[in-house]
């Protein structure tokens, strides 16, 4: 993989076996980053469990390779392999063989505000190892490979785990900022009377929300019932990072419910004033049709090719037609613009 400046350049492409990157830490040390045929060397390793080095492998499934070369040179349980083909995408993290094997959605990469990019990541996580796996370029976890490209240090797998739900987490703190900036933007041309094409975006919005909640809602309480049961090799300081960013997903699926809320209101006060407007409308179609019923008629009677017709020899029968015609739209708007009665 090219490096630029002493660090990873970001590459969403895969080698031959799937692997996007791959990364080793060691002894309180940066993330190393090893390429195919390193990993390998290392897997085959008898591993110590009191050794403190762990592997992080990010592979792309779209890669036909892919699973194939995690069945020959990882050890990941059947669940795992079983999720990557099961169609609900619903977040969850559940133990297997003390593995956890989680399910996280995340936005892609180019994120712009469409529900279809929405995209899942999967995950196996042991004790010296990180097993990530996606089909598209997602946002959380290039988050979390410039963190590592930076030299942030790592002490497991459990605080990958926990910087990425963190990332996630970000992310869609910075998704709900930008749709509180979008909503107000409608609020303000509401105000302003000015909604012109505006108004459909809360419609867009709102969607987003209901399906980003519907599909991370979970998170929380399947990490809650995680920390109450966690793995063996789980650290107790990880147990509280992981504790503590699962609180921070909390508050933010909660601001995603209340922005759903306030998007509600606001649709519902655009729909009341958008039937004020066809109301007023149609009042004054109803006026207009109401005030020139009177010349309709008189002039459709007088129109009449028949005998009989009053003041037609009259010099100024025009004026006398034109006369009544005037006073019957009088009445006519008398009436219809009459205060009407209230109760007292």
């Amino acid at each position: 993989m090219d490096k630029v400046a002493g660090r990873e350049q970001l590459s969403y492409g895969a080698d031959q076996s799937g692997l996007i990157c791959g990364y080793l830490f060691d002894h309180q040390q940066a993330g190393q980053l090893l390429h195919t045929n390193q990993v390998l060397d290392w897997l085959r390793k008898p591993q110590d469990t009191e050794s403190q080095s762990f592997l992080w492998l990010h592979f792309n499934l779209t890669h036909a390779a892919t699973e194939k070369w995690l069945h020959e040179h990882t050890a990941s349980p059947e669940e795992f392999y079983e999720t990557l083909h099961q169609g609900s995408r619903s977040t969850r993290i559940e133990h297997a063989d003390q593995h956890l094997i989680a399910v996280v959605n995340d936005v892609l990469h180019d994120f712009s505000f469409d529900p279809s990019d929405i995209a899942t990541l999967w995950l196996n996580v042991s004790r010296n190892l990180m097993i990530s796996a996606r089909r598209k370029p997602l946002k959380s976890v290039d988050h979390l490979r410039n963190a590592v490209n930076a030299g942030e240090i790592f002490q497991s797998p459990m605080e990958l785990l926990t910087h990425l739900l963190r990332d996630q987490a970000d992310v869609l703190t910075g998704i709900v900022r930008n749709a509180i900036t979008k909503i107000d933007d409608v609020e303000d041309h509401l105000l302003a009377d000015r909604l012109n094409k505006k108004r459909s975006n809360l419609g867009e919005l709102r969607r987003l929300l209901v399906r980003l909640q519907r599909l991370l809602a979970p998170e929380p309480a399947a990490l809650f019932r995680l920390l109450q049961k966690p793995p063996e090799w789980m650290a107790e300081n990880d147990v509280h990072e992981l504790r503590q960013s699962t609180e921070e997903f909390s508050v933010v699926l909660s601001d995603m419910a209340s922005l759903q809320e306030r998007i509600k209101l606001l649709q519902e006060e655009i729909a009341a004033h958008v039937n004020e407007q066809n109301n007023r409308s149609l009042f004054v179609l109803t006026i207009v049709t109401v005030l020139a019923l009177p010349i309709n008629i008189i002039t459709g009677l007088m129109g009449m090719n028949v005998g009989g017709i009053p003041w037609s020899q009259n010099e100024a029968g025009f004026w006398i037609i034109i006369a009544i015609i005037a006073s019957i739209t009088v009445v006519a708007a008398w009436l219809a613009f009459k205060p009407k009665d209230r109760d007292r």
